[in-house]
């Protein structure tokens, strides 16, 4: 069994099946963690707040270790499907080269500046984040090229300079991402990945595709309500 740090981690955590598998490796790893949360005007953002909730519960934050910031200003910019109520989420295509209109502009490096803000303040070296590059909806901002340069940043910008944003999950499939949620026990059935609704998960969006099918190719029942379960 390994020893974990005493040190703290910092994780951003959505409440998406990413970001959970992701929390459930930092829990892993590490004795104490801090849970941060972005509401910036998501069309699921009532249903991602309740998931951050669980999630922080089941892992036994400290209240004073969970940070939820509000980033209106993303919404108030709009550009995306997620944030703008003048562009419909879309129905699932198949996979594609293209960044879809889902992709928030420029979302990681807001949700990442704030959690390094963060991370001077209670002396955390690291912070996990869920993103996932190879089967993925191809955001830029979830490019290892991205991460590397991040780190680049963080380093010149801090005062130690030693804080590192860590991708736990950048290269795995997402069938691969469930099956490390079933090794690490990590509540799927608290995970919210629909981008359109906040009662049943709508099951036709991107989000909710490339869940299905990866919960279909790891041989696992996904746990969350649907309005429908399509065939990916």
């Amino acid at each position: 069994m390994t020893t974990k740090k005493k040190e703290l981690a910092v994780c951003l955590v959505s409440g998406g099946m990413d970001s959970l598998v992701c929390a459930a490796i930092a829990n892993s790893e590490y004795e104490n963690l801090a849970f941060l949360h972005l509401n910036y005007g998501q069309k699921t953002e009532i249903r991602e707040l309740e998931s951050f909730k669980k999630i922080s519960e089941f892992y036994k934050v400290p209240k004073n270790l969970q940070k939820i910031i509000d980033v209106s200003f993303l919404k108030q910019i709009g550009g995306s499907s997620l944030t703008d109520d003048n562009i419909d989420v879309k129905k699932f295509k198949g996979d594609s080269e293209e960044i879809p209109d889902s992709y928030v502009p420029f979302r990681n490096t807001h949700i990442i500046s704030m959690a390094v803000s963060w991370a001077e303040v209670v002396g955390a070296k690291r912070i996990f984040i869920g993103a996932v590059y190879e089967d993925s909806s191809g955001y830029p901002d979830c490019r290892p090229s991205y991460y590397e340069a991040i780190n680049n940043l963080i380093k010149e910008g801090t005062k130690d300079g030693d804080i590192r944003v860590v991708t736990p999950v950048i290269f795995l499939k997402k069938d691969e991402i469930v099956k490390k949620a079933i090794e690490l026990k990590a509540p799927l059935e608290f995970s919210w990945s629909c981008y359109e609704r906040n009662d049943k998960a709508c099951g036709v969006c991107d989000s909710c595709a490339l869940r299905l099918r990866g919960f279909k190719k790891a041989g696992v029942v996904d746990p969350i309500d649907y309005l429908v379960r399509p065939e990916y």
